[in-house]
């Protein structure tokens, strides 16, 4: 699910004024504000949750607190991991592409450090933290003998491990694209495995992304989930 076009949006609210919220005070300052780098900007309003939201794309990572802001991506063979801490009430998310690398955040390892550290700075304490990871679905056909997606997997696996985090729940592998929803204050995490008809659309998208990043190259270097 992608957030609708501006311009479409406006076109659409001028014509049927009453089809659509405004775009609250929160999403407006959101915008205007500089992200840092790897953050995730694409903030939108989410009809279904009747909510602000993110979107997290490929390459980026966002950590917010309280759960006034939805976290979402949409995944194929990439893997988002969700770490929160509940006690203060703070949650992240981010969206990773390959296990490692370099120094940006389409690679594993470095999207780990940009979230754990986003964590720690805004109050999370490394014992509390509770991982949740989604993704790593098979739907990329030409890649059929090198599985990327269980690469992704396993690397995330390992390195909660060797960090002493602990995974909470998971909805991992198997062909499916999946759609990741996060309400960061409560911890409560949404997994919804989106139809074999889609496969082909976020396959498409995951390699464009691919293709264009590879244009730019890095420096070298207790809980459920509920389908909705």
């Amino acid at each position: 699910m992608h957030p609708m076009n501006p311009t479409t949006a406006a076109s659409l609210r001028q014509s049927a004024p009453g089809l659509f919220p405004k775009s609250s005070d929160k999403i407006r300052a959101l915008r205007e504000r500089p992200a840092r780098e790897y953050e995730a900007h694409t903030f939108y309003y989410d009809a279904s949750f009747k909510t602000d939201a993110v979107k997290i794309l490929p390459g980026e990572y966002y950590v917010h607190d309280g759960d006034d802001l939805l976290l979402m991506t949409v995944l194929g063979s990439c893997v988002a991991a969700c770490l929160v801490d509940r006690t203060a009430r703070l949650g992240g998310m981010n969206h990773f592409m390959l296990p490692d690398g370099g120094t940006a955040g389409r690679y594993g390892a470095y999207a780990m450090e940009l979230l754990i550290n986003e964590m720690m700075k805004r109050g999370a304490r490394r014992e509390r933290l509770e991982a949740k990871v989604f993704g790593g679905g098979q739907v990329m056909r030409n890649f059929s003998t090198m599985n990327v997606g269980e690469q992704n997997v396993k690397f995330i696996e390992q390195f909660l491990a060797a960090e002493r985090i602990q995974i909470v729940s998971r909805d991992v592998l198997d062909i499916h694209p999946r759609k990741v929803c996060l309400f960061p204050g409560s911890a409560r995490a949404l997994c919804k495995k989106l139809a074999t008809t889609q496969v082909d659309a976020i396959a498409t998208e995951e390699s464009a992304f691919r293709g264009r990043l590879s244009k730019q190259p890095a420096a070298a270097s207790s809980g459920s989930v509920e389908l909705f």
